[in-house]
């Protein structure tokens, strides 16, 4: 199955010139979503992970259900202020500025296997600052994927640990 096939491009959104990539075809599509999982699930399970990690808010989508027939455990990553109780944050530039990720002070022990896991990497500058918030609190970050990844934006290259997609754009 062309996974592909079941995600829609909605062009001049968010704004003039971009060419948004929806994943909420794949997952209206109960067989082509079940197919993404389990393909999702051999490149992850391969780096033994403690913990699945997703970032805001479609890498919830994908990370959840991957932890859960995995058997393993799930950490949101999430925007400032976001997260109730005490949380651990991390900022990181942007093009025009900064952001700020976080994640709950708890959420993980020195030491854990955590793989992070997003709808879609572009310049991988929130995917770098996922991995360096988790590396912050002492997990070992064994590797990262996403269902997407636009290539032509070198997304990858800002990663140092293993990086998988499902399906990559060139443009």
């Amino acid at each position: 199955m062309d996974i592909k096939d079941h995600i829609r491009s909605i062009p001049d959104f968010p704004k003039p010139g971009i060419l948004f990539y929806d994943i909420s075809t794949l997952l209206a599509h109960a067989d082509a979503w079940s197919v993404a999982m389990g393909r999702l699930a051999k490149v992850v399970s391969r780096h033994a992970p403690d913990l699945l990690a997703g970032i805001e808010s479609r890498g919830f989508l994908v990370a959840a259900p991957l932890a859960l027939k995995l058997g393993l455990g799930f950490v949101m990553v999430r925007k400032r202020g976001k997260l109730p109780g005490p949380t651990v944050a991390h900022t990181y530039a942007l093009e025009y500025g900064t952001d700020i990720v976080e994640i709950q002070s708890d959420a993980v022990v020195a030491g854990q296997r955590v793989v992070i896991l997003d709808d879609l990497l572009a310049t991988g500058g929130t995917m770098n600052a996922a991995i360096e918030l988790f590396r912050k609190m002492g997990a070992e970050v064994v590797g990262a994927a996403c269902l997407i990844e636009l290539t032509f934006l070198n997304g990858r290259q800002r990663l140092d640990v293993p990086f998988n997609a499902l399906v990559a754009y060139d443009q």
